[in-house]
């Protein structure tokens, strides 16, 4: 059984093999950025307490404030998953609110499916009226990437649109409506 859990520094030896699993490839939802130190107990209690922070930091670079959870089975690191805040120009066009990534030896158990579900589940009971929350996300996925797209449908994701990136790549653009069953 799956759940939810803010990062805490209890799982580091399991989101260290988690980490390796990636080979260097980024790892969606994590907030792994180059400059990281998650190899060490040190540097991964740092990062962790980032990830934490991040929930209550201003925007600041493009940054904007984010909600970071992992996804676990009991004492096993599966994946992260992350909710922006708001959204700026940059994260309207491609980035979306909401990111998430599955180690690879547990994809195809459905985990992402069953993270996405639960979090929209999670913001739609304390969406309000006053604009706190948003009553609808944005979630984008690489156009090549026909697990996330089916992850991202089965979760009420409808298809806005497809674009080009910067990269000449084309990504699916995908809203899911918080006050509508999944």
């Amino acid at each position: 059984m799956f759940t939810l859990v803010a990062p805490d520094k209890s799982f580091y030896h399991s989101f260290l093999e988690s980490h390796q699993e990636w080979a260097g490839a980024h790892q969606d939802g994590a907030a792994v950025f180059m400059a990281d130190d998650v190899t060490t107990p040190e540097g991964f209690e740092e990062w962790v307490a980032r990830l934490l922070d991040a929930e209550n930091t201003p925007e600041k670079d493009g940054m904007v404030p984010c909600t970071f959870r992992w996804i676990t089975e009991h004492s096993r690191y599966v994946g992260s998953i992350a909710f922006r805040h708001h959204l700026t120009p940059a994260l309207l066009n491609s980035g979306g609110h909401i990111g998430y990534g599955v180690r690879p030896s547990d994809r195809g158990r459905g985990a992402a499916t069953w993270a996405l579900r639960e979090l929209c589940a999670r913001l739609s009971a304390r969406a309000q009226p006053n604009g706190i929350l948003p009553d609808r996300v944005l979630l984008t996925c690489d156009d090549s990437n026909a697990a996330s797209a089916r992850t991202i449908e089965r979760c009420g994701g409808v298809l806005e649109d497809v674009r080009t990136d910067e990269d000449g790549q084309l990504f699916r653009r995908y809203w899911i409506d918080l006050g509508a069953p999944a």
